[in-house]
């Protein structure tokens, strides 16, 4: 058990002192949601004087398309009386976005007419949700390269070629290796090693379509998705890949020498992309060693 100490009730001066200068925005309001009243916090976070609050719901500052969830947490706390918690973004008058956290609870019988009212706390989460969207780039990218990373290319090739199968257009996958990398490691250092890396995926990048997906695999070796690619306009962008990238390379102030073997694996657009999608990076991966063994 825990020993309690008497402490002194806040007598109401206190209380709005501490809703006014609460360093969140705070909202007392009807169960339907109307503000009753509003303190300053509130009023900054949504660019509008608090007193002008009143009156109007937090609705009509809400994203339209996060309204439906706001609506439902709303209607949800009318009928269980309890506390309910969402996350929705906020327009304010100047056409900025804020994502929100809106931390409701019921209150009863608190009102000057003894009628129930809520308590909306409204915090500004946009720190958090920057460091939530960097994280998912993170699990999801090269942190060299910034490429997709195999993860990713897996969701996007599995995405291509569903888009295939229900409008029956094809799709390629380039395999790509780099020839000699080894020795740059061995030779000059893994930095420049890096550096290489880095100026491959810039060339990649370079030539691609906008609706083409380059990825890091891993190691020295790279690929590419080209969704609704015929097998010869895969074979023109290999071609042309091989002029981006010489068999000399000047990363970092180094000349170093390194070659690029590369495989194609096509599926047309009738095929069923559940085991589509393990066939084609097989025939990209075969047809890549198949093109080293020739450069060597």
């Amino acid at each position: 058990m825990f020993e309690s100490e008497a402490v002194d009730v806040l007598p109401p001066a206190d209380v709005g002192s501490a809703f006014t200068n609460s360093p969140m925005g705070v909202a007392l309001a009807t169960p339907s949601g109307v503000v009753l009243a509003a303190n300053d916090a509130l009023g900054e976070l949504l660019g509008v004087p608090a007193e002008e609050l009143r009156g109007v719901t937090l609705f009509a500052f809400t994203h339209p398309d996060d309204l439906a969830g706001a609506t439902a947490a709303c209607r949800e706390l009318q009928v269980s009386h309890g506390r309910m918690r969402h996350e929705s973004r906020m327009r304010r008058p100047d056409g900025d976005t804020v994502p929100v956290q809106v931390t409701s609870s019921w209150v009863d019988g608190a009102a000057e007419d003894g009628s129930p009212h809520l308590v909306m706390v409204v915090e500004d989460v946009t720190e958090r949700k920057a460091l939530e969207a960097r994280l998912l780039h993170l699990s999801a990218h090269d942190p060299l390269t910034g490429l997709p990373n195999r993860l990713l290319f897996r969701d996007r090739l599995r995405h291509a070629l569903e888009r295939g199968h229900r409008e029956h257009t094809p799709t390629c996958v380039l395999v790509l290796d780099l020839d000699g990398f080894k020795a740059v490691n061995d030779e000059h250092g893994h930095p420049t090693g890096d550096a290489v890396l880095v100026a491959v995926a810039e060339r990649l990048t370079g030539v691609l379509r906008a609706s083409d997906t380059a990825a890091r695999l891993g190691g020295d070796e790279f690929a590419v998705v080209c969704e609704n690619t015929e097998r010869a306009d895969a074979e023109h962008l290999a071609a042309r890949l091989r002029e981006v990238l010489p068999r000399t390379l000047t990363p970092a102030g180094t000349t170093v020498e390194v070659g690029l073997s590369i495989g194609i694996g096509s599926i047309d657009g009738g095929s069923d992309p559940e085991h589509a999608q393990d066939a084609v990076v097989r025939e990209a991966d075969a047809a890549m060693y198949a093109d080293k063994a020739r450069r060597r």
